[in-house]
Parts: structure tokens; C-alpha cells; sequence
């Protein structure tokens, strides 16, 4: 991609494997469903999660909205790891590019981010909890852009979410790459809107676009 200087990534689902997170928080609603006398299975969860997600919905609350249920374990970080591929990969792109993060995350992500030992390598982190806005609100990416002194051509969004990472900065006008693992590569691309410059399907596979 031309011209393009800075790189932002998403976290959840594009650097971070989400799985076995996902796994313990529905393993922790269902122990809470049981206690209210309800019974759920982790299958039936875990499907309604996929169904939420190909339904163009959020992965876990909506599929708790969709089945009924009020009372589930809060988000937390704990089980989250770095895809194999992407301490590698961010290297070898930090040679070339300014890095930086746009992520609907809590407090503390850029600690999270040395912890796994790639935190040294992204210049701006910005994350919803930290900043008071998260996307898909266009304020979060002009501020980063803002931040990074870079015009929004000069900018790719890197995401797995259609609607909260490739709409919001295609429309601003930055260059979006879509990575299709996790459940956010199930979520469906409604409009053109959402439609990304690229798809891949896993982090080495940007290193054949930059």
C-alpha cells in the first residue's frame, strides 16, 4: 500500500487469541446460570456466540441478549495470548512502519502489550477505557491519527470486525486490512462501507500487503 506510514491495529481477535478466554468467561455464566436454577450447556453458548457473530452481532453479550440471559461473568483478560505469528511479524513491520494501536479494550492494555513482549514496539496505544470513547465512534481514530501527525491516507486500520474496525477509518479515509480469524472473521460484510482494501487470514499474511 503506498504512501502508507503508520499501521493500527485492533487487539482482540487480531493480535490476541481470544479463545480460551471466551471459553472460561462462558464456563463462569453458566456456574452463575446455575446458581439462578438454569442450566445451559457450553456448547449451547458457544454456538449462540457463533451465531451472534455471523449475524453481524456482538460475540458475547448479544448472544447472551439472543438466548434470555441477564446474569453472566463480566470480561476479563485472564486465558488471552498473542497469535503464534505476531511478535514476528510485528518485528519485522516495525522496521518499516510506525505502529499503533485502536482497540476497544480495558485500562491497562498498553501494559498487557509489554507483558507479552511487543509492547516496546507500538509508539501509540489508545484504548476505549483509557481514552472515554471506543469504536466504532470516528472520534477514537481521529485522535490516534491526531497523535500520530499522520493524514488519514497515510494510515491503515488493521481489524477483525467489519463493522467496529474497517467502516469507521475506511470512512475517514485510511486503508483498512481485514484479518478473518477468530469469531470476528465470522461477522458478515453488510455494506461496501465495510468492506476492507484487503482480507488475510492471519497476521504472517500482511507480510505479502506491507
Amino acid at each position: 500500500m503506498k504512501n502508507v506510514k503508520w499501521l493500527f491495529f485492533d487487539v482482540g481477535g487480531t493480535l490476541v487469541d481470544e479463545t480460551a478466554s471466551f471459553r472460561r468467561r462462558v464456563m463462569r455464566t453458566i456456574e452463575i446460570q446455575k446458581q439462578l436454577g438454569n442450566t445451559y450447556t457450553p456448547a449451547f453458548l458457544e454456538d449462540a456466540m457463533k451465531k451472534s457473530a455471523l449475524a453481524g452481532g456482538s460475540y458475547f453479550r448479544g448472544a447472551m441478549k439472543n438466548i434470555g440471559i441477564s446474569e453472566f461473568a463480566p470480561y476479563d483478560s485472564i486465558g488471552e495470548v498473542l497469535y503464534s505469528e505476531a511478535t514476528d511479524v510485528l518485528t519485522v513491520l516495525a522496521k518499516k512502519y510506525r505502529l499503533g494501536i485502536i482497540a476497544n479494550q480495558p485500562m491497562g492494555t498498553e501494559q498487557r502489550l509489554y507483558e507479552y513482549g511487543v509492547g516496546h514496539l507500538f509508539s501509540l496505544v489508545l484504548s476505549s477505557a483509557e481514552e472515554g470513547m471506543e469504536k466504532p465512534d470516528p472520534a477514537l481514530f481521529l485522535r490516534a491519527l491526531s497523535r500520530a501527525g499522520c493524514a488519514p491516507h497515510e494510515a491503515c486500520m488493521i481489524g477483525d470486525r467489519p463493522d467496529n474496525d474497517i467502516a469507521p477509518a475506511k470512512a475517514l479515509g485510511m486503508r483498512t486490512v481485514r484479518i478473518t480469524q477468530g469469531l470476528g472473521g465470522l461477522m458478515p460484510v453488510q455494506s461496501e462501507k465495510m468492506q476492507a482494501n484487503a482480507t488475510v487470514s492471519n497476521l504472517s499474511e500482511l507480510l505479502m500487503i506491507f
